[in-house]
């Protein structure tokens, strides 16, 4: 017995500390408890003492130069920082805002993790199209919005991501385009090239014609002479203000039919087809500053027109709108015709052709010496609801006050010109 009695003791032991363990652990408590309210995710959370939102405390990282918003943790901010060179990019990146520095160039190596990255801010930088590694952008499968206007880019960037939809190169000096730089852009639907060196020669391939998808195009400020070929049909927004054109072709615009806004001011444009922008979805139609002569057809939906400065004499209302159709009225809302060389005010006859019609600028006209001349109405406006138009409509004193007694603006009765005789 005295030699059990040790071994007694420890199986004694033993026993009794595998029953404490299994009588700590509880095993129904990870099954029927109630949810805890103190659980830990498997990010890390710190709460942010100012706004109260929880952020990841850095378990996705964010470089030192740089700020990730606490509630955008996908978003880095690195903007008016004084950079010189593109920090590394964290994997989980997806919008990168570097706009506002002094970048010179754009490597691949500051991408070789950024996969993710969907949109790309990198204005107003110094970059040049050779301090551009090749293929770094194309290398981005998932970006769909690459801004890289305000640099010093002399060429198209190329190649770029088949996922790209928005490109924004304006305010550079791109003269040159390879060919074929703009096949692969099957997704784009805005693309703005303003205020770079573009001419004729760069756009004779119709390098636009396989965006079959593009909504926007912006080629204003160029040194384009003529209309760019080959624009696709889904194209809604054309820019081309501050070019040389002087000519539109006849039936340019057939193969265009949902454009809802046109912007040709400040060209050479002077005799135009008459019906070249009977458009059926044409809201918005601007051909200012040009040497225009005389109007030309007006389409139903059109609602704001700019005609300013341009050599309009008359405006012949036979012209812009030979027939009245009850039924279907014209959507004309504005017409701006200041600083061309009007002598009288349209005639009446207009509000019976565009009833919608609320506003005509006629400002300040040009005589045939270059002196500049004021009609008796500058600003012809109705304001009154449609529900006020029947109380006020006989008294011309409510419909209709002087330019003096409201500055530069009154309102306007339809019937003014048919009192004034």
């Amino acid at each position: 017995m005295g030699f059990l009695s040790p071994i007694f003791v420890i199986f004694f032991f033993l026993g009794v500390k595998v029953h404490c363990q299994y009588e700590t652990y509880q095993w129904d408590e990870d099954y029927d408890q109630e949810p805890d309210d103190d659980y830990q995710t498997g990010f890390p959370f710190r709460q942010n003492v100012d706004y109260g939102v929880p952020f990841y405390q850095y378990t996705l990282g964010c470089v030192s130069e740089c700020f990730c918003p606490t509630n955008f943790p996908s978003s880095m901010y690195c903007d008016n920082r004084k950079l010189k060179t593109i920090p590394n990019i964290p994997m989980h990146i997806q919008q990168l805002y570097l706009q506002f520095n002094e970048i010179e160039a754009v490597t691949a190596n500051s991408f070789i993790n950024a996969t993710y990255l969907k949109e790309i801010n990198l204005s107003h930088n110094k970059i040049k199209s050779q301090k551009i590694d090749y293929g770094v952008f194309a290398k981005l499968p998932n970006l769909l919005q690459l801004h890289l206007e305000h640099n010093n880019l002399e060429e198209f960037p190329f190649p770029l991501p088949k996922s790209l939809e928005r490109l924004l190169l304006g305010y550079n000096e791109i003269s040159k385009l390879q060919t074929n730089a703009m096949d692969g852009l099957v997704n784009l639907t805005m693309l703005d090239l303003c205020y770079n060196h573009l001419h004729d020669s760069l756009l004779k391939d119709k390098i636009f014609a396989k965006m079959e998808k593009l909504m926007q195009l912006n080629l204003c400020n160029n040194r384009l002479e003529s209309m760019p070929p080959g624009l696709p049909s889904s194209l809604m927004y054309l820019s081309l203000e501050n070019n040389s054109i002087s000519s539109i072709p006849e039936k340019y615009f057939d193969k265009l039919p949902k454009l809802h806004a046109l912007r040709l001011s400040h060209n050479k444009l002077q005799d135009i087809p008459y019906n070249i922008f009977n458009l059926p979805n044409l809201v918005e139609l601007s051909v200012g500053h040009n040497k225009l002569k005389q109007a030309f057809y007006i389409p139903r939906n059109l609602e704001h027109l700019y005609l300013q400065n341009n050599e309009i004499e008359k405006m012949n209302l036979t012209v812009m709108c030979p027939s009245i159709d009850p039924l279907h009225h014209h959507h004309l809302t504005y017409i701006r015709v200041d600083q061309n060389k009007l002598k009288e005010p349209i005639s009446s006859y207009i509000f019976f052709c565009f009833p919608h019609i609320h506003t005509i600028y006629y400002g300040e006209q040009r005589s045939t010496n270059g002196q500049t001349i004021q009609l008796r109405t500058q600003v012809f406006r109705r304001f009154q609801d449609d529900d006020d138009e029947s109380e006020d409509h006989d008294d011309p004193d409510n419909a209709h006050e002087s330019p003096e007694q409201e500055g530069a603006e009154g309102h306007f009765d339809p019937h003014y010109y048919e009192n004034q005789e």
